[in-house]
């Protein structure tokens, strides 16, 4: 956790920092609130967490989550752990292919009381490091189309004739 000034705000959405006098995030266009507030809101699932236990037992109703290979399933188990979610990694049944020639798929197990929890704190590493919320996504669902007049690249967003396969102002080849 990192340190909280409680005389400055803070951006609930992308937890930027801001002066006191500042209202409003200027990326996320939402209302900031107080250090005090996000100091007391941290400490509050910061005590959720303590309280949650680190052990599984037998009694526990085990989910799978994911399925993957050894280091994914390890470095998904260390996210968990700091948000002191407990998870267990077990192989299948089977034993793999039998051939030898493919790895070993193993899944990643959870309580499922811990479900929404850890499917949060997985969903946050992923944008955190795909940095999804930091691109713009707008035409996301543009089609570059040979037969229009002007077509809109999917990547950048740039406007532009079709007489060529590639962006002019991103690069990305249509061809």
């Amino acid at each position: 956790m990192r340190h909280r000034d409680p005389e400055l705000k803070y951006c609930p959405v992308c937890d930027e920092e801001y002066r006191a006098d500042i209202k409003m995030c200027v990326v996320c266009a939402v209302e900031l609130i107080p250090g005090h507030e996000k100091i007391a809101e941290e400490t509050v699932l910061q005590q959720k967490k303590v309280v949650r236990s680190m052990e599984l037992s037998a009694n526990d109703d085990l989910v799978n989550i994911r399925k993957g290979p050894l280091l994914e399933m390890k470095n998904l188990q260390h996210i968990l752990a700091k948000e002191h979610i407990p998870a267990l990694i077990v192989g299948e049944k089977t034993g793999g292919c039998g051939k030898g020639c493919c790895g070993t798929e193993l899944y990643l197990q959870i309580r499922r009381e811990d479900g929404e929890v850890a499917m949060e704190a997985l969903a946050k590493e992923f944008k955190r490091t795909t940095a999804l919320d930091h691109h713009d996504l707008s035409h996301i669902r543009s089609v570059y189309d040979p037969g229009a007049g002007q077509t809109v690249c999917p990547a950048c967003g740039f406007s532009f004739a079709p007489t060529t396969t590639t962006c002019p102002d991103c690069g990305l080849c249509f061809g």
